[in-house]
């Protein structure tokens, strides 16, 4: 590599072909935008499946059954589910969804237990606006996750319809569970009502808080063993199992656009490699009088690879923050049959992105670098 001093010589004919530099920029930038979404996609779905250690939730849906509009059991289970050991709490649940396919932009209404919901099910909620009193207070509420209400450009005292539902925005909430971000909660009784359940007392699944998370395989097969003969029979898994199961399409398709992603480097490293390639060769005679000048070779083949290195840099911060705020200002998630999966655009993609360019560029560079630090005075001048 070159000393510092050496950079405004590498920055200088950077600028001497300016459209070619900012072409390939451009194009490093394009390719690191994809490659940090892919990024940014592939960290929320390790967030929303990957179980925890103290992870104490199950989740009851009627079996055989995906999809909220077909998942439909009577709110009476939630007495039988009590009573079985290991169990401290049972929520019922009614969940409406604008679009039960796999979208980017999806709408969950939540219906729970209103007064149950106030005491406990809000605890782990950051209230941002609004409160909790409002909420209680109408029975069209709805507390709305915070990625949800930026989408939508709503605020507390608007009033929003989908799914054909429509609900007053009494709060926005902050909350790190990905499955709580681009969610409404509005009160059972309305939800079931609204969404035209003529008798009520009709819910999509029931959320079971279990004592001790050695408890959950247990306490999943006495709930499904209790409903196997019932009408309406169940199947239990834990949060992060269901949510899996529900969106294998999607993880699937995440896990193949990582190769998209390894795709997009290699458009970089092309792109960067061709144009030092179309860059060497225009200085040949300029690399003779900068080795008549005193210039080593090695000093030469620095130039070049601090020059690959500066264009790939460039690129890659200027695609990765693009790419960042997009992802975090759209409010955007992978919604499929009601739940989330979270595109996690952290800064820790900036990082990665700035690493692979770095890198990208050093190898990009590597030929022509040689190629020109290792051609001697005489047969400079000669190709020139």
């Amino acid at each position: 590599m070159i000393a510092p001093r050496f950079f405004p010589l590498v920055f200088k004919q950077v600028r001497r072909a300016r459209m070619r530099s900012l072409l390939t920029i451009a194009g490093v930038a394009v390719a690191m935008f994809l490659f940090a979404a892919v990024q940014a996609m592939q960290a929320g779905v390790e967030i929303a499946t990957a179980a925890q250690a103290d992870d104490t939730t199950l989740i009851v849906y009627r079996k055989d059954r995906y999809c909220p509009y077909t998942s439909r059991m009577p709110q009476s289970y939630e007495q039988q589910i009590a009573r079985i050991d290991g169990v401290k709490n049972v929520t019922p649940i009614k969940i409406v969804v604008s679009n039960c396919r796999t979208s980017l932009d999806v709408v969950t209404f939540r219906g729970v237990p209103k007064d149950e919901f106030a005491q406990k099910g809000a605890d782990g909620l950051d209230i941002i606006e609004g409160s909790i009193g409002d909420w209680k207070s109408r029975g069209d509420a709805a507390l709305l996750g915070e990625t949800l209400a930026r989408r939508r450009g709503l605020k507390v005292g608007d009033r929003f319809e989908a799914a054909g539902i429509t609900a007053y925005v009494a709060g926005v909430f902050r909350s790190d569970e990905p499955q709580h971000q681009n969610v409404a909660y509005v009160p059972l009784e309305f939800l079931q009502y609204a969404s035209g359940s003529r008798a009520g007392g009709i819910v999509t699944q029931f959320n079971v808080a279990v004592a001790s998370p050695e408890q959950l395989d247990q306490v999943a097969k006495a709930i499904d063993e209790v409903f196997a003969s019932a009408q309406e029979p169940t199947q239990t898994s834990s949060e992060k199992a269901f949510v899996a199961r529900a969106a294998t399409d999607v993880i699937e398709i995440v896990g193949f656009m990582r190769y998209l992603g390894w795709g997009a480097l290699a458009a970089v490293l092309a792109l960067v490699a061709n144009a030092i390639i179309l860059s060497v060769q225009d200085r040949v005679k300029e690399h003779a009088i900068l080795q008549t000048l005193g210039y080593r070779s090695n000093q030469v083949a620095g130039l070049i690879l601090v020059e690959g290195i500066i264009l790939s840099l460039i690129g890659a911060i200027v695609g990765c923050v693009v790419a960042i705020a997009y992802l975090h200002f759209s409010g955007l998630a992978l919604s499929v049959e009601s739940h989330t999966i979270p595109i996690v655009a952290s800064p820790a993609i900036l990082v990665i992105g700035i690493a692979i360019a770095a890198i990208t560029g050093v190898l990009a560079g590597l030929v022509p670098a040689w190629q020109a630090g290792s051609r001697d005075i005489v047969s400079c001048f000669r190709s020139a």
